[in-house]
């Protein structure tokens, strides 16, 4: 596979691992409202470190066991798609408060973007929707020892993350005045519907590969 289809891999899933509604992105949304658009896209930039982490461990981590257990990628694209769609599910029938954990006082850049780093560091939903969609690539995963693949995967990821707090940001800041629960739960039933999308194909695939 080229090596810029990795980096649109990565960019994609980058931003459907960012976009879905939880605590950092209502503190990015608070703050950008607040604050203005630069600490909207700091307070993200504190969860793309975090979830950069946690994507080298898992596509190195997935790579590694896959390279040692190739009789079994199949098995390992079942539980991904159905962890992908379990997710999707959560994520759907989550429904986050704009007003409401946040002290409403300033940090300063640095720790707020901290603050975002060690929400997201500490989610292990994290991490887990990482190894799952990581696993549900398949073929489209950049093969074991394919370290540059890997790394440019990555990449498209923080890309993907960080285009996505640029966007968010942008977006309140300019419209914060319709910003509320509402639009919340909106975009979270987009997030977990591409989730569950994304689960569902990877079923479609395997179907396909049986009946091949």
């Amino acid at each position: 596979m080229a090596f810029l289809e990795y980096v649109l891999i990565g960019f994609f899933i980058g931003i459907i691992t960012t976009a879905p509604v939880g605590p950092v992105n209502v503190m990015a949304i608070q703050h950008a409202i607040k604050s203005g658009f630069r600490h909207g896209v700091y307070v993200g930039l504190g969860a793309v470190v975090a979830d950069t982490l946690y994507a080298i461990a898992a596509i190195f981590g997935v790579s590694t066991v896959t390279g040692f257990i190739e009789g079994q990628i199949d098995l390992i694209e079942v539980v991904g798609g159905a962890l992908l769609f379990i997710f999707g599910l959560k994520i759907w029938n989550t429904h986050p408060h704009l007003n409401g954990g946040d002290d409403g006082k300033e940090h300063g850049f640095l720790g707020d973007a901290t603050a975002a780093f060690l929400m997201a560091i500490t989610n292990p939903g994290t991490i887990l929707a990482f190894i799952a969609i990581f696993g549900g690539l398949g073929h489209f995963r950049p093969a074991h020892g394919d370290y540059i693949g890997a790394l440019l995967m990555v990449a498209g990821v923080a890309a993907g993350a960080c285009t996505w707090w640029v966007t968010i940001s942008a977006l309140v800041t300019r419209y914060k005045s319709r910003i509320d629960d509402a639009w919340l739960d909106r975009a979270n039933h987009i997030a977990g519907a591409i989730l569950m999308l994304f689960g569902s194909l990877i079923y479609l695939k395997l179907a396909f590969d049986l009946l091949a």
